[in-house]
């Protein structure tokens, strides 16, 4: 399922261009209900990879069979959806059920472009998981629903963790850094490939030790780079980079860290599930060393902090099938087409019950431990910005990994964090 899950998006002009239809004609556009559904058709827009054939014949049937209604899917491409998504909602005939990204979807919520779900919040979603479902509130009111994630795991070449005579993989991260010195000692392969700007890595750390990247003054978020727990994250990163020849300068990218791994002379690295896939098509005869372990914490009970990427589906404000958009959430997002959903997809799903539908699929069962203990970039509308190249998060991680120290390091790209944190205000 390889698929953009990043959380930089560009939104110029969306605070403007969609705040126009929020409000006015909100209760006029909303159908009557079910007595209005027959012969309806409701359109939905998934993106390229999300919805598989079979999952979106079998909920097309049975939207149709429980309303009467028709449901048309429409699939969009990741490169420019941002902009198109936010043509969409302005406009009087929007699709009526959108896919938005987790960490892009407070933006189109605070322009008013989508509907509220708090109505029907404890039909679909009484029990989420936590940590996926917060990228679906937005100013304590539900904008959305998690629809599925994913997150990095650890990717690792068996035949060289056996070579250095390793037999069980780590369950905390101290056994983990043990685990790489002995390859570094007794292999002649690179204990792991991790290049200096591996940035959604990073903001795993910082999950991982409760710190948060912004922080607010007065009506205005400014940068928290400096606090002493990003620090911490910032010191894990640079322990785990020690055990790796890669650029300092360089996210996971440029070049594409699967076919370093897939080389065959690499330990292990951090990535998607579907990394594996990029590494087999390098190099097929990769796939038989081909290893997944959840990336681990502190302790053997509490996996480390990882970035939650994902999308959520969420109503058009200006949807005049408001209530039938909400009975496809329904069934949509039901356990049993979410469990088929992770199970076609070896996503991770948005409750914690539905699990045991990634049973066989190793890299998503390394994965879903994650989930539970997981998060995002912050969730405000002004975010999106500071990710926009160049990062100034990843020259801050790169200036680290120089030598640098932390403090320095958050001094010198700060002002412009706040900069860009100031564009939405």
């Amino acid at each position: 399922m390889k698929r953009k899950l990043a959380a930089a998006i560009v939104i110029a002009g969306m605070m403007v261009s969609v705040s126009a239809c929020g409000g006015d004609d909100g209760n006029d556009s909303k159908d009557a209900g079910p007595e209005s559904w027959k012969g309806q058709t409701l359109t939905v827009w998934t993106m390229d990879g999300s919805a598989p054939e079979q999952w979106t014949k079998d909920v097309q049937a049975a939207f149709e069979k429980k309303t009467g209604a028709k449901v048309k899917f429409e699939t969009q491409k990741w490169d420019g959806i941002q902009q198109k998504i936010t043509t969409a909602l302005s406009e009087s005939t929007p699709p009526d059920v959108l896919e938005v990204g987790n960490t892009q979807t407070p933006a189109y919520a605070a322009t008013g472009g989508l509907a509220e779900l708090g109505d029907v919040k404890q039909q679909i979603g009484s029990d989420w998981t936590e940590s996926v479902s917060k990228s679906s509130v937005y100013d304590g009111k539900q904008y959305a629903a998690p629809w599925y994630f994913a997150n990095r795991v650890v990717i690792y070449n068996k035949a060289i963790w056996a070579k250095a005579g390793i037999k069980d993989t780590p369950k905390t991260r101290d056994e983990f850094y043990k685990d790489l010195e002995t390859i570094g000692k007794k292999t002649d392969a690179e204990p792991l490939y991790l290049p200096g700007q591996n940035w959604y890595f990073f903001d795993g750390l910082t999950i991982g030790q409760d710190a948060d990247l912004v922080k607010k003054e007065g009506d205005k978020y400014v940068s928290n780079l400096g606090d002493p727990k990003v620090t911490a994250a910032m010191e894990i990163y640079k322990k785990y980079a020690s055990y790796s020849k890669a650029p300092k300068d360089k996210d996971e990218a440029t070049p594409q860290q699967a076919t370093i791994f897939a080389k065959g002379k690499t330990g292990a690295f951090i990535g998607m599930g579907w990394e594996a896939a990029t590494a087999i098509q390098a190099n097929k005869s990769i796939e038989k060393d081909l290893g997944y372990f959840t990336v681990p914490g502190e302790t053997a009970d509490k996996p480390e902090g990882v970035f939650l990427g994902g999308s959520n589906l969420a109503v058009a404000q200006n949807s005049k099938k408001q209530s039938l958009a909400k009975e496809f959430l329904k069934i949509a997002l039901s356990d049993q087409y979410e469990g088929q959903l992770a199970k076609l997809n070896g996503i991770v799903p948005n409750k914690e019950s539905l699990e045991s539908n990634l049973k066989g699929n190793a890299a998503a069962e390394a994965a879903a431990p994650g989930a539970a203990v997981g998060g995002t970039t912050p969730l405000i509308p002004e975010w999106a910005a500071v990710e926009n190249s160049p990062n100034p998060i990843k020259s801050y991680m790169t200036s680290v990994l120089n030598g640098k120290s932390p403090a320095d390091a958050a001094k010198q790209v700060e002002g412009e964090i706040n900069k860009r944190l100031a564009q939405q205000n």
